[in-house]
């Protein structure tokens, strides 16, 4: 059994969502917050991709100041990266993840009645798209009276690309009636050459979880990822943009409720979509590194009969790795108003995205 130590920091490779072995463990260092960071992102209507909207605010889904998460101290593109949600409410609270890879189980300590801390494959959804979902399904019972104890439902989504060099995993709870604990992280198993001329596109995919402010329950979420770079810009910071598109929400049944949700948007902003408006997230001056590290504002845009509002609004983090950067991993947290009265949505999802078509899986 592999062990590991630092928040929410997961083990190696799955074989069910790659060519891995499962001995490539991720691995992180301290906690230390690096130099604030500042953005200016366009808007957009949220159904074609273009920027066409005005600027948004910071968003608060993430409780950071702008600061890339904690984790590896000192970074330098030659070298892996680790970092995990920072601690907030309902945030970075899981920690010390151990991964037994003969029973395809991971254990993560630190979130209250999740069965013995361990979780198996998911049976209604076992995957969404390339990336594994697991659940906590085991009944415990008192050791003592041998009463059942009633545990609160969990689940954790795990990514790894293909090459094995990034991965990423969430893990959410549904059984509170604010944000459950759980937590995220990210990594890059090595360094990162980062190309100076030439533009690149990337493509993959998106996954996740959604939780609530206002209500218990858990959503999935799973859509179609798109990055662009200048890397000629790239040192300015001006040259990346992204979209997460063909977003759709199923309960934990594996039930399509996306058209539940887009009928409550419409109804909350008097609006007429058809689809979830498109994730933006575009990267300006200051937000990122020569480590290759992304991070900045993400949001959604929609339209109203008085113009385009802002539907939802967060943060994204993301790393660079490989040979002229052919991939990214990243976390995207938003928070939006929710289809039942009086209730926050928070959706947190990680893609990988690939420059190189062959590399995706």
């Amino acid at each position: 059994m592999t062990r590991l130590t630092a928040s929410l920091l997961v083990l190696s490779l799955l074989a069910a969502c790659s060519s891995g072995d499962g001995s490539n463990p991720i691995t992180g260092g301290p906690e230390q917050d690096q130099t604030d960071t500042d953005t200016d992102d366009s808007g957009d209507d949220g159904t074609d991709g273009d920027p066409t909207g005005d600027d948004t605010d910071d968003g608060d889904g993430i409780d950071s100041d702008g600061s890339l998460p904690p984790g590896t101290p000192n970074p330098t593109p030659n070298d892996g990266i680790a970092r995990s949600e920072p601690v907030g409410e309902g945030s970075g609270t899981a920690t010390d993840v151990r991964y037994d890879s003969a029973t395809d189980r991971f254990f993560v300590d630190g979130l209250a009645f999740d069965t013995a801390n361990a979780y198996t494959r998911g049976e209604a959804v076992g995957s969404l798209g390339p990336f594994a979902v697991y659940e906590n399904n085991t009944p415990l019972v008192d050791n003592f009276n041998g009463e059942p104890v009633g545990q609160f439902t969990h689940r954790a989504i795990y990514g790894v690309s293909t090459s094995g060099e990034t991965e990423f995993a969430i893990v959410r709870t549904g059984a509170y009636a604010g944000y459950g604990f759980g937590g995220f992280v990210y990594e890059r198993e090595n360094g990162v050459d980062i190309p100076t001329s030439g533009q690149g596109s990337y493509a993959g995919d998106y996954a996740g979880l959604r939780d609530f402010d206002g209500r218990s329950g858990l959503e999935y979420v799973q859509a179609d990822a798109a990055m662009q770079i200048d890397f000629e810009d790239f040192n300015d910071g001006g040259g990346v943009r992204a979209e997460i598109f063909n977003r759709r929400i199923f309960d934990l049944a594996g039930r399509d409720i996306t058209a539940d949700v887009v009928d409550g948007l419409n109804a909350e902003f008097d609006s007429n979509i058809g689809t979830l408006p498109v994730i933006q997230f575009t990267i300006s001056p200051g937000v990122q590194t020569a480590n290759g590290e992304l991070l900045g504002e993400a949001y959604t845009v929609i339209g109203t009969p008085d113009g385009a509002e802002t539907e939802s609004e967060g943060q994204f983090y993301a790393v660079m790795s490989g040979e002229d950067a052919r991939e990214i991993t990243g976390i995207v947290v938003l928070e939006g108003p929710d289809r039942f009265e009086d209730v926050t949505y928070r959706e947190t999802g990680g893609f990988i995205v690939y420059r190189d078509p062959a590399d995706r899986p």
